[in-house]
C-alpha cells in the first residue's frame, strides 16, 4: 500500500455541493440528499470531524479494512470530495482510481485514470498501474489492458513486481494463459504473490496439470506457500477430481502450520464434493468455526449432485439463508440428472418465494428442463423466459435452441431479433441454436444470411459445428454442390461431423460418388462410426448396388462394428417404461403386441405401406423387414401409451437414435386415427404429431 504525506492531502474549508465530473443518474446531488442512513450519516460525520491528517488517515483505514470504502455510496462521496481539490495530487488520483478498480463499475477507474493523464502534473507511478491492470482485469478488457502494460514498460516500471503480479492475473483472467505465464517467466524476483497469481490463473483457466506443476516449482524454489496458495492447488485438485493428492494437500496444510480460515476451509471443502466424497465434506462442515453462504451452497451441491435429495434438502432448509447459487444448485441438479418435472417443481416454488430473483443461470436450466420434459407448446419455457427482465446471452440462447428443436424456426429468429434489439450481442452459442432452427424449419436463405454475417457484422468466427449446421441446410434443400464448394473453403480443417452432415444429404438426395467421398473423409476420421455405415449402406441400396451393400455388411462383421440399438422410453403413472428393438420383456408384453397389430390393421385399411428403405439393408427376406419395421422401439412405446394413457395425456416418448422415416409416417397416422398428442423426442429434435401432422412439415 502507497504511503502519503501529510502535505499530500488538501484540506476541506468548504462545503460540498459540486456534482461528480462522471454523474452517476442514479446517485444524489448532494451530500445532504446522500445522507439516507444512519451508518452513512456516522462515517460522513467522523470525516467531517477530522482535524488533521492523521484522523483522517484512521478513517480510511478503518474504512478498507471493513470494505465500505468501496460501497458506491461512499465512492460517490469520495468523488465529490476529489472534485473539490483544485490540485489533486498522485497519491489522491491513485486513490480514487483504486477505489474505482474494486467497485461495481470498474471502467471508471479507466476514465478517472485517463483524465489523470492530461490533469496531473505527475506521472503514473509503480502504484497506479496495478488498479488500473485490475480494472481491466475486471472488465476481461484485453486491449486496454495491454496498452496499460505497454505505457508501464515505456515508464520504465516494466520489472516491478506489484505490476507483473497484476499482469500475470490480468492476462490469466482474460484466458490468455500464455501471456500469463510469459510475464511470470520475467518476473525477476518472483515472491509467494507471484506464485499465487499463475498458479490461481492456470487453476482457474481449466489447467489444473499446469497449476499443480508450479505448485511443484514453486516448493523446488523454497517459496514458502500460504493460505492463498492452497486455495489454487485445492481448486486443481478438484478439477482433475484428485481426491488421494487433495488429502495429500490437506495433510500438507496442517504439517506447515498453514492458517485456516474461512476462504481456505471452503476450498477443501469443495474439492471433497468435486471428488464426489461428500461425507468427507461433511465432516469438515461440522467442525467449521465459521460458515457463510458459499459453505452451505457446496455442501448442498454435494448432496445434490450425490442424487441424495433427502439431504440436499435439509442442507437447503436448514441455510441461514437461500440466495439464488443454492436455487439454482437444486434446479441444476434435477435437470442434470434427468429429472425436469421436479427441477421445474423448485422453480415454481422459487417463483412463489418471491425472493430472490431468479438470474441468467437459473432460466438456462429451466428451460433445459422445459427441453427434456418437452411441454407442448413450450409454453412452460416461455413463461420462464418471460419470468425475468434482465437476460444475458446464454437465456437469450437457449430460448433459441428451445424454438430450434420444436421445429419452429421462425420463432427462433423472431427471438434473435429481439435479441438484437434488446442490445445483447450473440456469441458462438447463439449462431450454433440459429443455424440448427434454419436446418430443421428449412430456412435455407435465412441460414445462409446468417452464416455470412456472423464474422463481419457480429464478431464470431465460424467453427466447425457452424460449418456443419449450414452443410446440413445447403444438403437437406439439395444444393449439394454449394455444400461441397463450402467444405472446400473451410478455414479449419473439416471434422467428422461436416463430412456426416454431407453424407446425410447424399442418403437424401440419392447422390452415390459424393457419399463415397465424405464417406471416405469419415473412415479417416471415425472408422468406428456405425452410424456411418448404415448412411451408405441406404444409399447404396436406393441405387440398386446390392453387392456392395453385401460388401459393406461383410466389413462392419470383419471389424466388430456393433450397431448403437435403438432405444426409446416413456412415462406413464409415474413410471419409465423403457423399449428396445423387438423388445419382449416388459410385463404387458402381450397387451402391446396386440395393440401392435390392431395398429397395423387400421393404417393397411387408410392405405398405409411399409417404407422398406428405412431399414438397414442388412435383412434380405421380405418378411423380415416387414417384421423389423414393426418391432423399431418407438412404436413399441407409442403403442404402450395408446394402452396406459387416458385420451386426454399426450403420449411422450424420447429415442436415443433419430427416428426413422417410416416411424415418422406411422406416428402421423396414429395421431389421427387415434385422435392423439404425440411428443417424440429423437437424438436431434422434437416431433409434435397432430391430426396427421408432424411440426417438422416432414423435414428433418
Amino acid at each position: 500500500m502507497c504511503l502519503c504525506k501529510c502535505d499530500q492531502v488538501a484540506t476541506l474549508s468548504t462545503p460540498l455541493i459540486s456534482l461528480p465530473r462522471h454523474p452517476n443518474p442514479s446517485s444524489p446531488t448532494t451530500v445532504n440528499n446522500d445522507l439516507r442512513s444512519s451508518s452513512h450519516t456516522a462515517v460522513i460525520a467522523q470525516i467531517e470531524q477530522c482535524t488533521n491528517i492523521a484522523q483522517l488517515k484512521q478513517v480510511h483505514a478503518q474504512m478498507l479494512r471493513t470494505g465500505i470504502f468501496f460501497d458506491p455510496y461512499y465512492i460517490d462521496y469520495a468523488r465529490q470530495v476529489f472534485d473539490q481539490i483544485p490540485h489533486p495530487n498522485l497519491y489522491t488520483w491513485n486513490t480514487l482510481i483504486r477505489a474505482y478498480a474494486s467497485s461495481a463499475d470498474p471502467v471508471e477507474s479507466i476514465f478517472v485514470f485517463l483524465d489523470m493523464l492530461y490533469g496531473c502534473s505527475e506521472c503514473p507511478n509503480k502504484y497506479t498501474y496495478p488498479f488500473v491492470i485490475k480494472a481491466a482485469s475486471e472488465l476481461r478488457a484485453l486491449l486496454t489492458g495491454r496498452a496499460v502494460h505497454g505505457m508501464a514498460i515505456k515508464s520504465s516500471l516494466g520489472l516491478d513486481i506489484y505490476i507483473l503480479n497484476s499482469l500475470v492475473h490480468f492476462y490469466g483472467t482474460c484466458g490468455d494463459l500464455d501471456l500469463a505465464r510469459r510475464v511470470f517467466v520475467k518476473t525477476p524476483k518472483k515472491d509467494v504473490v507471484s506464485w499465487n497469481s499463475v498458479i490461481t490463473v492456470f487453476a482457474q483457466g481449466n489447467c489444473p496439470e499446469e497449476a499443480l506443476e508450479l505448485f511443484k516449482e514453486m516448493e523446488a524454489e523454497n517459496v514458502e506457500p500460504n493460505d492463498v496458495t492452497m486455495v489454487g492447488v485445492l481448486s486443481a485438485c478438484g478439477q482433475k477430481v484428485d481426491l488421494e493428492f487433495g488429502r495429500w494437500v490437506c495433510l500438507y496444510i496442517a504439517r506447515n502450520g498453514i492458517t485456516e480460515n474461512l476462504t481456505l476451509n471452503n476450498a477443501v471443502l469443495d474439492m471433497y464434493v468435486k471428488c464426489g466424497s461428500v461425507e468427507e465434506a461433511k465432516i469438515l462442515f461440522d467442525r467449521m468455526p465459521e460458515k457463510d453462504i458459499v459453505s452451505w451452497t457446496t455442501m448442498l451441491d454435494g448432496y445434490a449432485q450425490s442424487g441424495n435429495y433427502d439431504k440436499a434438502w435439509r442442507i437447503f432448509d436448514a441455510m441461514p439463508s437461500q440466495d439464488i447459487a443454492a436455487w439454482n444448485v437444486l434446479i441444476s441438479s434435477y435437470e442434470q440428472s434427468g429429472k425436469p418435472k421436479e427441477a421445474l417443481a423448485v422453480f415454481n416454488e422459487l417463483q412463489k418465494s418471491k425472493s430472490p430473483i431468479p438470474d441468467g443461470v437459473t432460466l438456462v436450466n429451466t428451460l433445459a428442463a422445459c427441453s427434456q420434459l418437452g411441454a407442448i407448446d413450450l409454453d412452460k419455457a416461455l413463461e420462464v423466459f418471460n419470468s425475468v427482465e434482465s437476460r444475458d446471452v446464454f437465456v437469450w440462447s437457449a430460448m433459441i435452441s428451445g424454438f430450434a428443436m420444436h421445429g419452429q424456426g421462425r420463432d427462433a429468429l423472431d427471438i434473435f431479433s429481439k435479441m438484437l434489439e434488446a442490445k445483447v450481442n450473440p456469441n458462438a452459442v447463439t449462431f450454433t441454436n440459429l443455424l440448427c432452427a434454419c436446418s430443421h424449419a428449412g430456412l435455407v436463405d435465412e441460414g445462409r444470411m446468417f452464416f455470412y454475417q456472423m464474422e463481419p457484422a457480429y464478431g464470431v468466427v465460424p467453427g466447425v459445428k457452424h460449418y456443419a449446421c449450414m452443410v446440413d441446410i445447403l444438403g437437406r434443400s439439395g444444393n449439394l454442390e454449394e455444400a461441397v464448394e463450402l467444405i472446400e473453403k473451410m478455414k479449419i480443417p473439416p471434422t467428422a461431423s461436416v463430412w456426416g452432415a454431407l453424407l446425410g444429404a447424399c442418403g437424401r438426395n440419392g447422390s452415390f460418388e459424393l457419399a463415397e467421398k465424405a464417406c471416405s473423409h469419415m473412415l479417416e476420421l471415425d472408422p468406428r462410426n456405425h452410424g456411418l455405415y448404415v448412411l451408405l449402406s441406404n444409399i447404396y441400396a436406393k441405387t440398386g448396388k446390392w453387392e456392395e451393400v453385401s460388401g459393406l455388411r461383410k466389413l462392419v462383421q470383419d471389424l466388430g462394428i456393433k450397431k448403437e440399438r435403438g432405444c426409446s422410453s416413456i412415462e406413464a403413472n409415474g413410471s419409465v417404461h423403457e423399449f428396445l428393438v423387438g423388445d419382449n420383456f416388459h410385463p404387458m408384453c402381450k397387451e402391446i403386441y396386440s395393440k401392435l397389430d390392431e395398429i397395423a390393421g387400421r393404417l393397411k385399411l387408410v392405405g398405409y405401406v411399409p417404407n422398406k428403405s428405412h431399414l438397414l439393408h442388412f435383412l434380405e427376406e421380405e418378411d423380415m423387414k416387414d417384421h423389423a419395421l414393426i418391432l423399431h422401439s418407438e412404436k413399441l412405446a407409442i403403442a404402450f401409451g395408446l394402452i396406459s394413457l387416458s385420451p386426454s395425456q399426450p403420449i411422450q416418448v424420447v429415442k436415443n437414435l433419430c427416428v426413422c422415416g417410416d416411424c415418422h409416417t406411422v406416428a402421423k397416422l396414429i395421431s389421427k386415427l387415434y385422435g392423439r398428442v404425440i411428443l417424440l423426442r429423437d437424438r436431434y429434435r422434437f416431433h409434435h404429431f397432430k391430426d396427421g401432422h408432424c411440426s417438422c412439415n416432414d423435414y428433418w
